[in-house]
């Protein structure tokens, strides 16, 4: 019998600090001795040109994410952490059709929290540090809407370490009862 591969997927904007969450999540997770990996989806759908209909390549992403999950369930990863952006049901129903048991928390921050980051994370003669402002406005607005998380957590004025141990309170109450072990004695369970 194969063991279910949890994976929760960090949702939310640009520049709400999901990369970075991701990290601290993944060194918070192997203090406690669970067997986890990352993957930042930004990466797996890496390519130019995108094509006609599919800005954003989600084609070559799932198809990226179909074809490493085989190997981290072999390598006995028990957690996945992804960062990505999930923008309606569809698209969730499209991960859920790839992943074995997806819990999604949307990270959110307010727009002055978003701009700063951003600013930080790019030069400011960078072209795309405009497109980045302007789409993570955009995409608060469809990811808020869209109401396809099974958690919200608050990243202003927090560090991703204590973002990510909030993440593993969402997983310990969402899975109580997950074959993940989160620390000696206090295991969850599904």
């Amino acid at each position: 019998m194969t063991t279910a591969l949890h994976c929760v997927f960090l949702n939310g904007t640009v520049g709400v600090g999901k990369t970075s969450t991701a990290d601290a999540l993944a060194d918070l997770l192997t203090i406690r001795g669970v067997p986890n990996a990352v993957i930042d989806l930004d990466w797996l759908r890496f390519a130019w040109p995108a094509p006609t209909g599919d800005p954003f390549n989600r084609r070559l992403e799932l198809a990226n994410l179909s074809a490493v999950i085989p190997n981290f369930r072999a390598a006995g990863t028990r957690l996945l952490v992804l960062a990505g952006v999930i923008e309606g049901t569809l698209q969730r129903e499209e991960y859920e059709q790839v992943l074995d048991q997806l819990l999604v928390v949307r990270l959110e921050a307010g727009p002055a929290t978003v701009q700063h980051r951003l600013r930080r994370r790019h030069d400011p003669l960078d072209p795309s540090l405009d497109w980045h402002l302007d789409r993570a406005i955009e995409l608060q607005a469809i990811l808020s809407s869209a109401d396809v998380d099974d958690a919200v957590l608050h990243t202003d004025g927090r560090d991703p370490r204590s973002v990510a141990a909030a993440v593993l309170g969402v997983l310990k109450q969402q899975w109580p009862t997950s074959h993940i072990q989160m620390a000696a004695g206090d295991e969850i369970t599904q």
